[in-house]
């Protein structure tokens, strides 16, 4: 396993059983790559900040997932601000070496991370904010939601009239194919995860991969060169999230590197149309066909989860996803950090989100500086 360098006297902060009732500037909520993106400039800013991490160990989430998963971007593309991504620059790296690289980034800028701090409920009042934690309370003047994309897994109201023994799995939960039983599996999705799945699971299982809306698919490399060289050289990793193009790209983004169609037509999996109902023993397509299951990976996705915000001001939409523009709410002093298509393509992406948090980091000492002036903003680069 690939190591990363890391200063000799770093340590970790020791989480505090009572958290911290001493106002903070910032409380960061969320210890993955956005809010340790942020805490990097935050901590240049001399800022007094913490990263809340539900977390037992910095990098978890990552590891939680599945075992083959392998990032689809190169490591010279993974890193996040100042600490290079190590090995080779061309190499792709797994789930762990990313989980480990995030560890040792937390560990190399001592970042004040909290960890196995579950947030129970976020309050506003006059001068900022409260958050009560498994941990004890925290108060700032600022806070900031970095929890990223992925909040309660999404089933179809269906998936319950499937028998009890059809095996069912959210792609968050799958690890391998020993999980699920022999015989006829379906795929109910086809973006990077449910294509990937289905990719590992064709090799042991009879595997039919389910999708609405065809998803656009591209290779890894394309003419000795990867996907993302060519998608920077375009300039379509800079395209804006409010432009039209921006607007465009946000409903057609590809699954990269699992080709679905060659896989179908080399026998290895089938296609079908989107699941709309479930029976038994069977799964029922939009055009009518129906798939006998002996398990389902529902790679379906995820539902926003902030109902521990208890905001006066709304800063979630009908649908309870933020309402933000580059990250700035309507609640003052309140962002939000690490969605899809925050800023630009890339906001979401463990080597994109860094240009991110130096933007929303400014936006804090400016503020920061118009309520006391305790912080400028010359050192940061």
């Amino acid at each position: 396993m690939t190591t990363i360098p890391t200063r000799h006297d770093a340590q970790m902060t020791t989480p505090h059983p009572t958290g911290n009732v001493t106002p903070l500037d910032v409380v960061v909520i969320g210890g993955g790559q956005a809010g340790l993106a942020l805490g990097y400039y935050l901590q240049r800013l001399n800022l007094t900040f913490v990263i809340l991490d539900a977390q037992a160990r910095t990098g978890d989430s990552w590891r939680q997932r599945y075992d083959s998963l392998v990032l689809f971007t190169p490591a010279k593309r993974d890193a996040l601000p100042g600490l290079p991504f190590p090995g080779k620059r061309e190499r792709y790296p797994t789930k762990d070496e990313v989980a480990d690289y995030l560890e040792g980034y937390a560990r190399h800028f001592q970042l004040p991370v909290r960890h196995s701090t579950r947030v129970l409920s976020v309050e506003d009042h006059g001068s900022g904010y409260s958050v009560d934690t498994t941990r004890g309370p925290f108060r700032a003047r600022q806070l900031v939601i970095a929890t990223g994309p992925f909040g309660t897994p999404y089933l179809p109201g269906f998936a319950d009239k499937l028998d009890s023994d059809v095996t069912q799995l959210h792609s968050s939960a799958f690890r391998n194919a020993t999980q699920l039983p022999p015989g006829r599996v379906l795929v109910v999705g086809s973006g990077n995860s449910g294509a990937q799945i289905a990719a590992e699971l064709s090799r042991t299982h009879d595997v039919t991969v389910a999708q609405g809306r065809p998803q656009p698919q591209v290779p890894q490399r394309r003419l000795g060169r990867d996907v993302f060289d060519w998608l920077h050289l375009l300039g379509l990793m800079h395209v804006s999230a409010e432009s039209r193009l921006g607007q465009r790209l946000k409903t057609q983004d590809p699954a990269i590197g699992t080709d679905l169609r060659a896989l179908a037509n080399q026998g290895a999996i089938r296609l079908a149309a989107r699941a709309v109902s479930a029976e038994a023993r069977t799964v029922t397509l939009a055009d009518g066909t129906t798939v006998p299951v002996d398990g389902v990976v529902w790679a379906t996705g995820f539902k926003p989860d902030y109902g521990w915000l208890r905001l006066r001001a709304p800063v979630l939409d009908d649908q309870g996803e933020p309402v933000q523009q580059r990250g700035v709410t309507r609640a003052p002093g309140l962002y939000f950090l690490g969605l899809p298509w925050q800023r630009r393509r890339g906001s979401a992406l463990l080597g994109g989100v860094g240009s991110d948090a130096r933007l929303l980091a400014l936006e804090i000492a400016r503020r920061q500086v118009e309520d006391r002036d305790p912080a400028g903003t010359s050192d940061l680069v």
